[in-house]
């Protein structure tokens, strides 16, 4: 009879042990479900199993302390971006024909004065909303490319929660910054969110391999580089850039943190539906 030994691990971790059970020829079997990969072996060998495991981890302790790094790529790949981005295009489609563009951007634009006073709605909705097509294709190719980065590293959930969230705080932080007489519309607070996390992504995974520690502050600079770059130009809203893109870092190093394994699916999923939540909350709360 096979019993498990370890369960709901990540793949790469299970062909690991799998490699160390093969090692000692301790015959086992591999076995997935939603909670992940588990490894069976026979009734008669599973303590020999555990201890040649247990001295393995013992042994590479060390080294997986430096390199327990998120996992990158243990979510499916995905273009959850540009899907986003054309929702966004039929939204900005359908504003455009309704001739409603000047009064939903009044309505859910993300004015300063209008947030100080209560309507913090304005700093969700003003992410989906563009001044015009060129303002919208720009934001589109940020979405597709650094949100779907995002999302591919940290899953669906966890990943267009945290860019939300850094989007909503830099429209906050921007109101309180300005106070009164501003006013934005715009994902590009998010982008640079996303941005900001995958920033702090890699310095981590950099800085926890002494041999790249050197290298470790690259990607910060990379951030700041495109900051400068994208973030700066005529008409670009570039402390609600830089806001989005600091809160982008905090995120990014509090999921390095505290995950260090893929996010069950079903928890993926929970988020997903609180992350349409806050959006269809916001959407409404003028109502």
């Amino acid at each position: 009879m096979m019993t498990p030994i370890l369960k709901s691990l990540p793949k790469e971790e299970a062909d690991t042990y799998s490699l160390v059970l093969s090692s000692i020829e301790v015959s086992h079997s591999l076995r997935e479900d939603r909670q992940g990969w588990h490894i069976l072996v026979k009734d008669t060998d599973s303590e020999k199993a555990r201890d040649a495991i247990k001295q393995y981890i013992d042994e590479n302790q060390s080294r997986q302390t430096r390199n327990d790094a998120p996992f990158y790529g243990e979510n499916k790949r995905t273009f959850t971006g540009i899907w986003v981005s054309l929702l966004l295009v039929l939204l900005h489609a359908v504003i455009a024909l309704g001739n409603k563009s000047e009064f939903l951007i009044g309505l859910y634009g993300s004015s300063a004065s209008h947030i100080l006073k209560g309507e913090l709605y304005r700093s969700t909705t003003s992410l989906m909303l563009h001044a015009n097509t060129v303002h919208l294709l720009g934001n589109m190719v940020g979405i597709s490319i650094f949100a779907t980065s995002v999302c591919s590293i940290m899953g669906l959930g966890v990943g267009w929660l945290m860019i939300l969230v850094t989007g909503i705080a830099g429209n906050l932080t921007n109101a309180l910054l300005h106070k009164g007489g501003h006013l934005s519309v715009g994902a590009s607070t998010a982008i640079f969110g996303a941005i900001g996390i995958l920033s702090a992504y890699q310095f981590v995974r950099k800085f926890r391999v002494p041999e790249q520690r050197a290298k470790a502050f690259l990607p910060f600079c990379g951030g700041l580089a495109l900051l400068g770059i994208l973030g700066s130009g005529r008409h670009s809203d570039l402390t609600g850039h830089l806001f989005g893109f600091i809160y982008g870092i905090i995120a990014g190093l509090l999921y390095c943190a505290f995950v260090n394994r893929p996010v069950y699916p079903k928890y993926q999923i929970a988020l997903m539906f609180l992350v349409g939540c806050i959006i269809a909350a916001s959407w409404l709360s003028p109502f």
